[in-house]
Parts: C-alpha cells; sequence; structure tokens
C-alpha cells in the first residue's frame, strides 16, 4: 500500500504514468501534483479524474514550504518525479527556467522527501525519471550504458544531470531510497506538439512545412510512452535501490527517416496521392548543439528485471497517427491554448 506523489502527473509522461498507476493499483493513493504549464494539460487525464484513488494538486515543485505541507497531509510513502522543463530548444533560449526547475525543484523535493522520512526510510522510495540526454553525444557506433560518463551538451541535458547527481548525493549522503530511470526519446498519445512527431502529424494534416534541423541525419532511439510507463512501472517495484536502469525502444531512426514513414503512413490513413507529404519536409537551420546520435542499451533492465518493449516504431507510430487523428478536438484545444483554461472549468474553486 502506497500514497504516492507523482510530480509532473498532467504533463506527456507523467499522465501515462498517472493513468497507469492510478488503474492498476486501486490500493494506491495518487496524488498528481503538477504547475500545469504550458505542457501540463488535465485533459490529458480526462478518464480518470474522478477515480476514488486520484487527486490533483496544483503546485510548484520549488516551493519548498508547500511541499513539506503537502508531505505532511498526505504522509507520502513514495514520489514518483517527473516534473521537468523539458524541450531543448526552450533550454537553449531560457536556461534559467530549466535550472529553476530541474535543478532547484528536484533539491527542494529531495529535503522534503529526506525531512518526512527522517528516522523511517523502511519501503520508501524516490524515483527520479530522467533522460539520456544527460550521456551527450554517440558517433555511428556504441550506446549508451549505465556506466557511461555524463557529458550533458545542452541546457536541459546539463540540468537533468544535475539533478540526476543530487538525487544520487542524497543516496549517498542521507541513505535516501532512491532509483533513476534514464530514458530515449518517448513518442506516442498526448504528445504537446513542439516536438517533432505530434508537429509533423499537426502539420500534415493541415498541410504545412514539415522544419527539419540541418540534414535531418540526427539519430534517435525512440521509446513507445505506454512501454515507458510499463518499464517504470517495473522499477518502481521490483528494481534495486540506488541504482540507475536505462530505459530504450531498441527503434534508432534518422530524424529524416522518421518524417518520410510518418509521411508515407499519413498518406495513407489520410487517403492522399503517394508521396504527398513529403514534398512539405523543409530543411531548416540547424540546433545549436544538435547532438548527433543518441543509443540506449537498456540490456540491465531486460536481464535483471525483465522488461522489453512491447512495440516496434511502425506499429507504435501507426497506433500514435491513429490517436491523433481520433482525437482532434485535444489537438485544437493545445495548439489554441485552450486546454489551459480547463483547470478554470474544472477546478475553479482551489
Amino acid at each position: 500500500m502506497h500514497t504516492i506523489l507523482l510530480t509532473g502527473g498532467a504533463g506527456f509522461i507523467g499522465s501515462h504514468l498517472t493513468r497507469l498507476f492510478v488503474k492498476k493499483y486501486p490500493q494506491y493513493k495518487i496524488v498528481n501534483l503538477d504547475k500545469l504549464t504550458y505542457a501540463g494539460n488535465l485533459e490529458n487525464l480526462r478518464d480518470i479524474e474522478n477515480e476514488a484513488n486520484y487527486q490533483f494538486v496544483k503546485g510548484d515543485i520549488t516551493d519548498l514550504d508547500f511541499l513539506r505541507k503537502l508531505f505532511a497531509t498526505h504522509q507520502f510513502t513514495a514520489v514518483l518525479h517527473c516534473a521537468a522543463e523539458s524541450h531543448v530548444d526552450r533550454s537553449i533560449t531560457d536556461p534559467l527556467a530549466f535550472i529553476t526547475t530541474n535543478v532547484l525543484g528536484t533539491g527542494s523535493l529531495l529535503l522534503a522527501a529526506k525531512e518526512a522520512w527522517a528516522g523511517d526510510m523502511e519501503n520508501k522510495i524516490f524515483y527520479h525519471i530522467s533522460t539520456d540526454e544527460v550521456y551527450g553525444s554517440l558517433g555511428a557506433t556504441g550506446f549508451f550504458t549505465e556506466e557511461t560518463a555524463y557529458d550533458p551538451r545542452s541546457p536541459y541535458s546539463a540540468s537533468k544531470a544535475s539533478s540526476d547527481h543530487m538525487v544520487r548525493a542524497f543516496y549517498h549522503t542521507y541513505k535516501l531510497p532512491v532509483k533513476i530511470s534514464n530514458c530515449s526519446n518517448n513518442y506516442g498519445p498526448f504528445h504537446f506538439p513542439e516536438k517533432l512527431i505530434p508537429l509533423c502529424i499537426h502539420n500534415i494534416i493541415n498541410n504545412k512545412p514539415l522544419p527539419i534541423y540541418g540534414k535531418g541525419e540526427n539519430v534517435r532511439d525512440w521509446l513507445y510512452v505506454e512501454d515507458h510507463a510499463a518499464a517504470i512501472d517495473v522499477v518502481f517495484h521490483n528494481g534495486k535501490i540506488g541504482e540507475t536502469y536505462n530505459i530504450g525502444g531498441h527503434n534508432e531512426w534518422t530524424n529524416i527517416d522518421l518524417v518520410k514513414e510518418l509521411c508515407r503512413q499519413m498518406d495513407e490513413k489520410l487517403g492522399r496521392e503517394k508521396g504527398t507529404s513529403e514534398k512539405l519536409i523543409t530543411y531548416v537551420t540547424d540546433r545549436a548543439g544538435h547532438d548527433l546520435r543518441y543509443a540506449i542499451d537498456a540490456t540491465k533492465l531486460k536481464e535483471e528485471l525483465g522488461w522489453i518493449p512491447s512495440l516496434q516504431f511502425e506499429e507504435g507510430i501507426s497506433k500514435t497517427i491513429d490517436w491523433y487523428l481520433a482525437n482532434s478536438e485535444w489537438l485544437t484545444h493545445v495548439t489554441s491554448g485552450d486546454y489551459q483554461k480547463y483547470y478554470n472549468q474544472q477546478y475553479h474553486n482551489q
């Protein structure tokens, strides 16, 4: 029986994780703490918002006094920490926001948990969800393992690396029972359309240009978001305290090949002539410090905990496209900003 503080539960990965835990573990109490910045969207959780074991709280993880009161009220036995600023492009234009949320926010959460659990760390878990971008950039070969040295290249990845180090420091210094996982690029339903895949789906629907950085040669390993949530579930319940687990999809694609696959499937699903969407591809100036290749070695997770991804990319992208085509209202609300009104409609008395 756990009472879990799940931070960033209205975001992309967080909402999938919230849904999984609320539905799969009715005996757990899930408290979703989210600041509802641009990437937090309560419409992502409409289907579970009235469940008896779920509660939403609006708040900021950088507010230590607020966190202390929240821990005192709910007596949390575990933290699933998803809340983060997460877009590399935004980190380049506003690095301080990433330092504040990802470093100071994580530090405040760690301190609140340490204080609340002082003298009784038994059966407690502080699980920090992180990214493979902390490892830096790979060449044409090789993979990131849990032993790979950190070499972050963007303000985003540096802020996540900082938070990873702080989590481990609290484990070694205070014996806080922590777990960390570092994942590859996620995709799937409820993805905010500033990211490559949902942006391209939205633009193809509307016959708008598909912006591709540089020559589109950058390689990413793609992980279906529901597979990621399932892996977190496994690590949360069965992973060892103090350990790090890499979570990857075994799906390496160059950006240009990925977008061409998207175009091919979209033409088919929209009944357009083959090659129509590909004409929308537009090459733009490359991102500053754009990492060439990320690739995860998830052998440890497979061999120790028995997890493997359920979907390959072609199948996962087909499911993702189908979801966006079937949920045009969600996409319209997000791109227009109307989703931000949902909190006021649902929680106007808070």
